[in-house]
C-alpha cells in the first residue's frame, strides 16, 4: 500500500427539505384545513478515528464527499425523511485543517474519536406549522436550510512512541530493520527511506512503536530534501533517538545540523528527551568509535552511545533507555489528565 500524509478533499453537509403546502381535501368533510408537513432535516458530515488505517491514500481516488438531503415534506401532516449521515473514517493521529494548511480545526488522535464537523440544514416549515386562530388557512412554507460547504486539508501525523531522527544514511532503517518486524528499504545512497515506516519493539515485556523518518539535511526546515515534511510523524513520541554514523569525517557537525533544523522547525521536537547513539560501529571498531564518542561530549556536553545494528552491540541498551523514558512520559500524561 502507498505511503500518504497528506490529502485535500471538499466536504458538503446535506441540504434540509422543503415544507410543503397542502390542505386536507376529502369527501364529507368540509374546510379541512392545512396539513402539508415539515422537510426532513441534512445529513451531517461526521469525522471518526479508527485504527485499521495508516495512510490516506484512499483520499486520493476520492476527493468530494457529500451527505443526502432531507426529502421535502408533504400532505397529510407527513414531515419528510431525514438525510443521511456521512461518516468519514481517517487513522488515528490526522489533523483536519482549514484551506489555508494552517489552521488545525480538529485533531482525530484518539482511537474511536467521533466528531460532528457540519451540521446539516434543518428542513423547511409546511403550512400546517403556520396554522392559528387568525390564520386558519396559510399558504406559507419555507425552503429547507441550505447544509455547509468547506474544503480541507486532511494530514497524518503518525502515532508512535518513539521517533529516530539523523542525517541520510545514518543507519535509521538498519536500525529499525534489526529491533522490529518491519522491512524498510536499505541502501548505500542518500534519501533511501522516501516515506515513514513504524515498528514495534519490544524493551524485556514492554513495547513501544519506533517511527522511522526520511533523514534530515541541513536547510530541511525550509523545504530543502524529504525530511522536514516528514517531521510531523515525530511531534508525536516521547523520545527521540538521534543517529549519527560514525564513520562520517565530523561527527560533531552532523549532530549539530540536525539539532539546528529540530530547533528551526518547532513543533517542540528541540525540548523532547534525546538519546544520542553512533552507529555502525564495527566498521571501524570499538576503541575508535569510544574516541569519537568522547569527541562529541566534549564539543556538544552531550554523551553518545555506541551501536552497531549489524552486530548487535548496545542494541538492547538502546531499547530499554527508550522504554524508560517514554513509560515516564506516558505516566506524566496520565497524571494531567
Amino acid at each position: 500500500m502507498k505511503f500518504l500524509d497528506q490529502a485535500k478533499i471538499y466536504v458538503s453537509s446535506g441540504n434540509g427539505g422543503p415544507g410543503c403546502i397542502s390542505f386536507r381535501r376529502e369527501k364529507y368533510v368540509q374546510n379541512g384545513g392545512p396539513n402539508g408537513g415539515n422537510g426532513g432535516r441534512g445529513g451531517s458530515i461526521i469525522f471518526e478515528a479508527v485504527t485499521g488505517l495508516n495512510t490516506l491514500i484512499d483520499f486520493r481516488y476520492a476527493q468530494h464527499f457529500r451527505a443526502d438531503n432531507g426529502v421535502g415534506g408533504s400532505g397529510r401532516d407527513r414531515s419528510g425523511a431525514s438525510g443521511e449521515d456521512l461518516v468519514i473514517k481517517v487513522p488515528v493521529g490526522t489533523e483536519i485543517i482549514d484551506e489555508d494548511k494552517e489552521t488545525v480545526l480538529l485533531d482525530m488522535s484518539e482511537e474511536g474519536q467521533r466528531v460532528v464537523f457540519l451540521k446539516g440544514g434543518d428542513g423547511g416549515f409546511g403550512n400546517a406549522h403556520y396554522k392559528s386562530s387568525t390564520n386558519q388557512a396559510p399558504r406559507k412554507k419555507t425552503p429547507g436550510w441550505p447544509g455547509e460547504e468547506r474544503a480541507l486539508w486532511l494530514r497524518l501525523k503518525l502515532i508512535a512512541d518513539s521517533g529516530l531522527v539523523g542525517l541520510p544514511n545514518a543507519g535509521k532503517s538498519t536500525f529499525l530493520a534489526a529491533v522490529s518486524k518491519a522491512k524498510p528499504k536499505i541502501a548505500d545512497y542518500p534519501f533511501t527511506t522516501l516515506h515513514p515506516n513504524l515498528g514495534v519493539v519490544k524493551a524485556g515485556e514492554y513495547s513501544f512503536v519506533i517511527a522511522d523518518i526520511p533523514g534530515l539535511i541541513e536547510g530541511a526546515h525550509e523545504g530543502v530534501g524529504l525530511g522536514v515534511r516528514f517531521l510531523g510523524h515525530v511531534e508525536r513520541t516521547s523520545v527521540l533517538l538521534h543517529l549519527i554514523d560514525v564513520t562520517q569525517d565530523d561527527v560533531v557537525k552532523a549532530y549539530k545540523t540536525i539539532r539546528t533544523e529540530l530547533q528551526k522547525y518547532g513543533g517542540g521536537l528541540a525540548k523532547k528527551p534525546e538519546i544520542i547513539a553512533l552507529t555502525k560501529t564495527d566498521a571501524i571498531g570499538e576503541e575508535l568509535a569510544l574516541d569519537q564518542a568522547r569527541i562529541l561530549e566534549e564539543a556538544t556536553g552531550q554523551k553518545a552511545m555506541v551501536i552497531s545494528s549489524i552486530s548487535g552491540k548496545n542494541i538492547d541498551t538502546a531499547l530499554y533507555k527508550l522504554a524508560d523514558i517514554i513509560k515516564i512520559k506516558k505516566a506524566e500524561e496520565y497524571d494531567a489528565a
